[in-house]
């Protein structure tokens, strides 16, 4: 055949063959380490070693990305996690029918040998050569785990990759350089060790355990010869010789390694002929990974814990390197989920709402005094089928929850009677409370700012017959709007902001409340069920405030405890304060308040519910001294409501907090805390002045109708008004579910944000709830 190309010029294989013979002849790479002997040494041209030792030889070797392994409270796994599925084990642990037929079929010579195989070079060069091709490589095991390195570095970057895969001299050159590097740093027993960790194995398996586990649900140590010999086979083409797919061609594979390894003297003929005539027998586990996973529903919090370490500066400064520190895996992650709580609300759910129904909910528990969440569930399971999604309802945008939250209705209320209590007012407090009145004329903000109703705005109660004058007990337990618009007109915005502020109550955006009597009275922000349970858990904790937290532990891969954050307590209200409001709210919950379907009977137990206009979304959150929940029901996208709905197989002519979501809460609640200690709250004594008015207490009274701060005026029956919005509140267009304007059904949008819409482009509000 020709020396050259048409084109003139040496041909690759002959560019590779004449840089090898002069290294050959300089003795740069037979000194010692291409061949053991030492007498080729006197060969060596200075000038020629020289420059092949000024080629850079400082191969880094980051640890091994494997699977993370989620852990609830009790150190039960919840989920599997990883950018590539690897386990890496010691060599003892790695069957020697393993070790003997990846080194007989990818490196018969590789304990004779030094970082190259010199025979093996020339002999792959004179085969090349006469065939005009590529026909047999000669890299080494040594070679291979080199590269390997470069792809494991590379991860899932496409140019990375690329770089790390291509066949130019200088890299054939820096590989050269490398394996001799680790030659010299290992050793032969730590570099199979190694090399069968790194190798990719095919169906998203990495390293030999991993491999063993996908293809025969069995450890490494384990394999027989027949199976060994398979997954040595699979390393030239993974997708080639796959035996799930292809399972004569894996047995032909299997049978040349089975060959060789007879050829070399690992095995006998015989023992070889019995693994050949062995039929190829599978016990495939398919992949287990990411939250999708998760068990007991726990998938929301699973991706809620992921989400919660990409957003800590505390496990990397940058965001980018708390990802390569995820993505590298191995680590073990204890969690805070309590699964007694985490089943309890997930059976609460499966009971009350049906996965097909046209609302959905979330429910999120929270320890009071530690801001550990013990569960997080939804009736819309983590997933990308129908009625499923991976927005969680329950967090925050940051957090992967929807773009603006819920609005919370009444239950909002408690943080204004706070306010109240803290500035010193009286208990005994009675304001005229009519059905309907005027937001007031003007109420003083922060900043010596002054908000003004320029455009005469009203507000009504939920029923007719709700016609002051009430005090404060009565008020807080039948959910009086008037009252508490009253209410703030008397203490001005700002104790209510700063007081808000120190309970760590945002809107779902992450934004501060709105500074206006709608939002600050009747609830009309959109939240998540995690920031209101952790807010009400500051109530239960004597008005102590703990920020949340999901991550207990973290071990890596090498044993070494990673710092994890606690959670930051601080002192919100005052202890009179706050058991002032455990006293309103045990009434709320008591037969005369709103929430009376969901109190736990003998054990002592607070909450409070809300219903916001035109029925959009219900809520129901409350606690006991030792658990604090959340419970939210409503359409994602904002656009049902809930008059005339079946809802779990019941029919709801209207829906209120204390109906729908108020037994969801109940029924978690009491499963949660079964078996658990029932400690009381510590009550203070309130004026009680109660008058019997007519039509009782017109169903659940909750219903916050107004058109401050943008939203519509009330019509006295729950349902939207039909006022615009007024100037200084703004409500984003087709904006509360879903993130980065995503709409038309379940996708995934940038990193940390979903949206969800109804299939039709109109996710999100149109305007008019409060």
């Amino acid at each position: 055949m020709s020396k050259k190309r048409s084109g003139g010029g040496l041909t690759g294989t002959q560019q590779a063959a004449k840089f090898l013979g002069v290294s050959v002849l300089a003795g740069a790479v037979l000194a010692g380490i291409a061949m053991p002997a030492a007498g080729v040494l006197g060969l060596a041209a200075k000038g020629t070693v020289k420059g092949f030792d000024e080629i850079p030889a400082n191969l880094k070797r980051p640890p091994l990305s494997q699977r993370t392994t989620i852990l609830d409270a009790d150190g039960e796994q919840i989920a599997s996690v990883y950018s590539r599925d690897r386990t890496v084990v010691p060599l003892q642990d790695i069957s020697p029918y393993m070790q003997k037929a990846i080194v007989a079929i990818e490196d018969s010579r590789f304990y004779e040998h030094g970082a190259i195989d010199l025979k093996g070079v020339l002999r792959a060069l004179n085969k090349n050569a006469t065939s005009g091709g590529v026909a047999e490589g000669a890299s080494t095991l040594t070679q291979q785990y080199v590269k390997n390195v470069f792809v494991e570095e590379a991860g899932d970057d496409p140019a990375k990759f690329a770089e790390a895969t291509q066949q130019t001299l200088g890299r054939k050159i820096q590989e050269l350089k490398y394996a001799i590097q680790v030659e010299e740093e290992l050793g032969k027993k730590k570099i199979l060790e190694n090399y069968l960790n790194i190798t990719f194995f095919g169906q998203q398996a990495y390293g030999v355990e991993a491999a063993s586990k996908r293809y025969f649900s069995k450890r490494a140590k384990d394999l027989a010869l027949e199976e060994a010999a398979l997954l040595a086979g699979l390393v030239q083409s993974p997708s080639r010789y796959d035996p799930v797919n292809d399972s004569e061609e894996a047995r032909k594979r299997r049978n040349v390694v089975l060959q060789r390894m007879a050829d070399v003297g690992d095995i006998t003929r015989a023992e070889a002929d019995r693994a050949k005539a062995a039929e190829v027998k599978l016990k495939v586990s398919r992949p287990k990974n990411g939250c999708i996973t998760a068990v007991n529903g726990a998938g929301f919090f699973c991706d809620y814990v992921y989400k919660s370490f990409l957003n800590n500066p505390a496990f990397g400064k940058t965001r980018e390197e708390r990802v390569k520190i995820w993505n590298r895996g191995g680590l073990t992650i204890r969690t805070t989920l309590d699964p007694q709580a985490q089943a309890s609300a997930q059976e609460s759910i499966k009971d009350h709402i049906y996965q097909s129904d046209k609302v959905a909910t979330a429910v999120t528990m929270v320890e009071p005094g530690t801001g550990k969440i013990l569960a997080m569930a939804q009736s819309h399971p983590y997933g990308f089928q129908k009625n499923e999604t991976q927005i969680n309802y329950s967090v925050d945008r940051k957090d992967g929850g929807s773009a603006y939250g819920f609005p919370v209705g009444s239950t909002f209320k408690p943080f204004v009677t706070a306010a109240f209590v803290e500035a010193g007012r009286p208990l005994s407090q009675v304001y005229p409370s009519p059905y309907s009145m005027p937001y007031p004329s003007s109420i003083p903000a922060c900043d010596g700012k002054i908000w003004t109703n320029d455009r005469q705005d009203v507000l009504e109660n939920e029923n007719t017959s709700e016609v002051g004058p009430y005090d404060l007990k009565e008020a807080m337990e039948l959910s009086v709007n008037t009252y508490f618009v009253e209410m703030i007109d008397d203490i001005g915005l700002c104790p209510v902001v700063d007081l808000v502020d120190k309970m760590g109550v945002v809107q779902g955006n992450g934004g501060k409340i709105p500074a206006a009597p709608s939002p600050l009275t009747l609830g009309s922000t959109g939240m998540s069920p995690l920031t209101m349970a952790n807010a009400y858990a500051t109530f239960a904790n004597r008005g102590v405030y703990c920020t949340p937290t999901a991550i207990s532990s973290i071990r890596t891969a090498d044993g070494k405890d990673l710092r994890v954050p606690k959670s930051s307590c601080e002192r919100a209200m005052t202890e009179r304060t706050a058991d002032t409001v455990n006293t309103l709210l045990s009434g709320v919950v008591s037969d005369a308040g709103t929430g009376s379907l969901a109190g736990l009977g003998s054990r002592p137990n607070a909450g409070k519910t809300g219903t916001t206009d035109g029925r959009k979304n219900a809520w129901f959150v409350g606690y006991t001294p030792n658990l604090s929940s959340a419970v939210w029901v409503g359409a994602p996208t904002q656009q049902v409501e809930m008059f005339n709905i079946s809802i779990g197989g019941n029919w709801y002519p209207k829906v209120y907090g204390g109906e729908v979501p108020g037994p969801i809460w109940r029924d978690a609640m009491s499963g949660a805390l079964d078996g658990r200690d029932a400690p009381d709250f510590t009550k203070v004594s309130i004026p009680d002045r109660k008058a019997q008015r007519p039509g009782g207490n017109g169903n659940d009274g909750d219903t916050d109708s107004g058109s401050d701060g943008g939203f519509g005026q009330g019509t006295g029956d729950g349902k939207p008004g039909d006022q615009e919005p007024i100037p200084g509140i703004s409500v984003p267009e087709n904006g509360i579910a879903g993130s980065d304007g995503d709409t038309g059904g379940d996708g995934s949008g940038s990193d940390g944000g979903w949206g969800e819409g109804d299939g039709d482009g109109e996710g999100g509000l149109n305007g008019g709830w409060d």
